[in-house]
This record gives structure tokens, C-alpha cells and sequence, in this order.
């Protein structure tokens, strides 16, 4: 019998939950209606978002008026910086080098625009300290970048430091959340940022919904132009259906949070003492505060890619860090901020659980992966002619 393949990338995106599902499945056939309409239709699917809105600002600990529906976090993060620095004007602007290429690479045409970019590099525990954000504040600061958790290496940064240090100097701070909800708690009153971002697709809910949490009073001005839609900030009919799921996916998050982190905690620490048996595995940031879900592990000497490529014909599907560019693999970039090697960090491969995964598909998994690795040494120590 053949045995059905194992989804270990839930970082990249998650399954949808069935309670999603059927929660949706009413604005996929039967039900339709512009939430912008007056007449009964419009108000039942406007009813529709705007109990989405109340799920989600519910998970953040937030007000609804304060949450804007979008389409992609990174459509939300590209709206904040975009808005920040949208009169010309220019000023400094103060990112981590962990920040997910929304940020990224926003901040590389910002800099085209005569705004002048700190970059934040983390310590070799994969934390951008907040006396690091705080140290290089500037009286021109427009606006300060921090995530809460690393999409790679899963750890936790220091956001409500980082914000406090920030409001005294009257800097606002985008906490990119994305990789963080449904898996660890966030409120927006404790963290302190002034804006702050979640994708339904990262915790099983729809791809193709996301929001932007706006302080009250914290300037932001629309990325998208059309009509009036989410107050003004992001034009654009609301995707209900998608909407729907978002709110779904934050209910349910929001009442099995604690059973989520212990659930996909117990299966992250059976994975590593696992693979701490074998000698060639080199875990980063084990000891650091992270995701309960996400390991980050290198095998010295081997490439990644090839691992990832190898696993996925054996049946298990996990990720690399790496970039694939014009056929040439580079390494993370986050991983070289932190002051990895680059041997090593090609080496490297995430493994992202989810609910969805169980005890004996880490059972199974392990053994695999060690197989694999033995092959791609052997395979490396041939000389090329006998290949």
C-alpha cells in the first residue's frame, strides 16, 4: 500500500481546517452580495465581514474599527511603509534584517527615495535586542519594522521593548505578526506596536485574506485607491467568502491556543531529540525563545535544496531558507545576518509542524531523513567521473 505523503512546511501555508470550510462554503455557492450594496443581499454579506472583523480583531486583542481587511500580508506590510513614507519627504526608517522580503525588499525601493535605511542584524541566537532598535533611533525616525516571530528560524523577538523604546521617542513600530498567530498569543494593548499584521493562511484559515491592525490616532494613508472601502484604507470589494474563513480560522485559534502551543510543542521536541541522536544535525536557535512548531537544522556539507528535493520523492514534504535565483542556490539571508556560514546555512532546512501532523508521522519522518542524509554524503564523496 502506498503511503500518504507528510506535509512538514506549515510555515509556508497551512491546510485549511474543515470548521473553515464549512463556515465558507455558504458564500462559495448560495449566498453572494456586495457587502457595499443597501439592499438585503449587500447587508447580509456586510454583516458577514464585520463579524469576520470582530474574530479577528478578538484574536489580536483589538477593536474591529481598528482592523483593515487585505488581501496578503504582504499587501499590508507594503502599505504601511509605503504610506509612511508616501510624501516624499524622506527621513530614516529602521528595519531587521529578519523581516520577511515584504519588508525587505520595500525598504530597497524606499531607499531609491531618499529615505536612509538602518538594518538590524541578529545576534547568533536569531533576537534583534531592543536595545539594538533603540540605539540607533534618530530624531528624523519615521517609522520602525520588528516581527514578532521569524518566519525561518520561528524565534520570538522582543516587540513590546522595542515599542516602548519607540513611543519615548515618538517612533511608530510595524510588527509584522504572520508567522506568530494561532500560534502564540498576541495583544496588541501588551505588544505596543502601532501597527500590526496576520495572514488567515498561516494558521488554516484562506489564502488571500489578511489584516492591518491600526492603532487609533496612527497615521495611515491607503496603498490601494478606488472606492471607500475599510474605512477609507483599502479600496476594493471585500472578498466575503475569503473574509469568512479569516474569522473562522481566528475563532477557532483563539479558543485552542493553549492546546495548539503544548500539542505542536510535544511533536517539536520528540522531531529534535530525535535528530539530536545524530551527530551531523546542527539545530540553530534551540535554546532561543521560539514558535512551538518550527525547527531549524543544518547538515554540514550537504545543500539543502538537494535534501528538500530528495525528502519530497520519499514522501515528506519540508523547506529550505535558501533562494534559488538564475539556477544558483544562495544561502538565507537571514542565516548570514546572524552570522552562519555560508557552508552552513546552504546546508540548512526548516521543518514547520502543524496540527494536522502526529506522532507517528515523526516517527516515520526521522529515519527517512537520516537515510537521505547518509545518501546525499555518499553521493558527495564520489568522485565526479564515477557519478
Amino acid at each position: 500500500m502506498s503511503v500518504a505523503p507528510v506535509y512538514l512546511d506549515h510555515n509556508a501555508t497551512t491546510p485549511l481546517d474543515p470548521r473553515v470550510a464549512e463556515a465558507m462554503l455558504p458564500w462559495l455557492g448560495g449566498l453572494h452580495g456586495n457587502p457595499s450594496s443597501v439592499h438585503s443581499f449587500g447587508r447580509a454579506a456586510r454583516a458577514a465581514v464585520e463579524q469576520a472583523r470582530q474574530q479577528v480583531a478578538d484574536l489580536v486583542g483589538g477593536s474591529p474599527p481598528e482592523v483593515a481587511f487585505m488581501a496578503s500580508g504582504t499587501e499590508a506590510n507594503n502599505a504601511v511603509l509605503m504610506s509612511t513614507f508616501a510624501d516624499g519627504a524622506g527621513g530614516h526608517l529602521v528595519i531587521s534584517e529578519l523581516e520577511h522580503p515584504s519588508i525587505q525588499r520595500a525598504a530597497d525601493r524606499l531607499e531609491t527615495a531618499n529615505v536612509e535605511v538602518t538594518r538590524l542584524r541578529p545576534a547568533a541566537d536569531g533576537v534583534v535586542g531592543a536595545a539594538a532598535v533603540a540605539e540607533v533611533l534618530r530624531p528624523d525616525t519615521r517609522l520602525a519594522c520588528l516581527m514578532l516571530a521569524n518566519n525561518e528560524l520561528g524565534t520570538l523577538q522582543p516587540v513590546a521593548d522595542a515599542a516602548a523604546a519607540c513611543r519615548e521617542r515618538g517612533v511608530p513600530l510595524l510588527c509584522d505578526a504572520v508567522q506568530a498567530a494561532g500560534k502564540h498569543p498576541i495583544d496588541v494593548g501588551s505588544l505596543g506596536a502601532d501597527y500590526l499584521v496576520v495572514a488567515a493562511h498561516k494558521f488554516n484559515g484562506p489564502v488571500g485574506a489578511a489584516a492591518l491592525w491600526v492603532r487609533e490616532g496612527a497615521g495611515f494613508a491607503p496603498l490601494i485607491l478606488g472606492g471607500g472601502q475599510e474605512r477609507q484604507r483599502r479600496a476594493g470589494t471585500e472578498n466575503v467568502a475569503a473574509l469568512v474563513g479569516f474569522g473562522a480560522c481566528a475563532a477557532v485559534a483563539s479558543s485552542e491556543l493553549d492546546h495548539r502551543i503544548e500539542r505542536l510543542g510535544s511533536l517539536r521536541d520528540g522531531l529534535e531529540a530525535g535528530l539530536a541522536g545524530s551527530p551531523d544535525a546542527r539545530l540553530h536557535c534551540a535554546s532561543s525563545p521560539r514558535l512551538p512548531h518550527t525547527t531549524h537544522v543544518a547538515f554540514p556539507g550537504l545543500v539543502g535544496e538537494e535534501l528538500v528535493v530528495r525528502l519530497d520523492l520519499a514522501g515528506f514534504a519540508v523547506s529550505t531558507g535558501a533562494a534559488c535565483a538564475s539556477g544558483v542556490v544562495e544561502p538565507s539571508r537571514t542565516l548570514l545576518a546572524m552570522g552562519v556560514a555560508p557552508e552552513e546555512a546552504i546546508a540548512s532546512i526548516r521543518i514547520s509542524l502543524g496540527m494536522s501532523n502526529d506522532e507517528a508521522e515523526i516517527d516515520r519522518f526521522l529515519p527517512v531523513l537520516a537515510r537521505e542524509v547518509e545518501a546525499l554524503r555518499a553521493l558527495s564523496a564520489e568522485p565526479v567521473a564515477a557519478r
